[in-house]
C-alpha cells in the first residue's frame, strides 16, 4: 500500500464520505442489509434485488451504490487505500456476507456482483486479508 503521508484534502474526503454515510436515510438502510437481512439462498437475495418498487430494494441499491463509489474512489487514486482501510471496513463486509451467493446472483443478473469493492480485495493486501476473515467470522457464526 501506499506509504505516503496523508493530505488535509485525503482527510477531508474521507470525513465527507463518514458524513454521508451518517444520512438517516442510508443509516437505516446500512442497518437493513447489515443487521436485518439475512437471506438463507441466492432466490432469497435475488427477490429482492429484483423487485424494483420495494423499499428494500431502494435500501439494497443505496447502500451498494454508496460503497461501491467509495471503492472507486479509492481504485481511481481519489483517496488514498491506506487511509480508506483505516476507516471503512462495512463494504467488504457486505461482499463477505453476500459472498457465498456471489457467482449465483452473478449468473442471473448477468452483473459482477460488488465489482469496485472486489477490485480492492484482489489489488490490496489489507482488504484481502479484513475480507478473509470476515468470511471466515460469518462462517464460524452460521455454523
Amino acid at each position: 500500500m501506499e506509504s505516503q503521508i496523508a493530505t488535509y484534502e485525503d482527510a477531508q474526503l474521507i470525513l465527507k464520505l463518514y458524513d454521508l454515510r451518517r444520512e438517516e436515510l442510508l443509516r437505516k438502510a446500512r442497518r437493513w442489509l447489515v443487521s436485518e437481512f439475512n437471506p438463507k439462498t441466492a432466490e432469497e437475495f435475488l427477490a429482492v434485488i429484483s423487485d424494483s418498487g420495494s423499499e428494500q430494494n431502494a435500501y439494497y441499491r443505496q447502500v451498494l451504490s454508496y460503497w461501491e463509489m467509495a471503492a472507486s474512489l479509492v481504485l481511481h487514486g481519489a483517496v488514498k487505500p491506506d487511509l480508506f482501510f483505516d476507516s471503512n471496513g462495512e463494504g467488504l463486509y457486505i461482499l463477505a456476507k453476500y459472498n457465498s451467493f456471489r457467482e449465483e446472483i452473478q449468473a442471473k443478473t448477468g452483473r459482477p456482483f460488488m465489482r469496485q469493492t472486489s477490485q480492492l480485495v484482489e489489488k490490496y493486501t489489507v482488504a484481502r486479508e479484513m475480507f478473509n476473515r470476515m468470511v471466515k467470522q460469518l462462517e464460524a457464526r452460521r455454523a
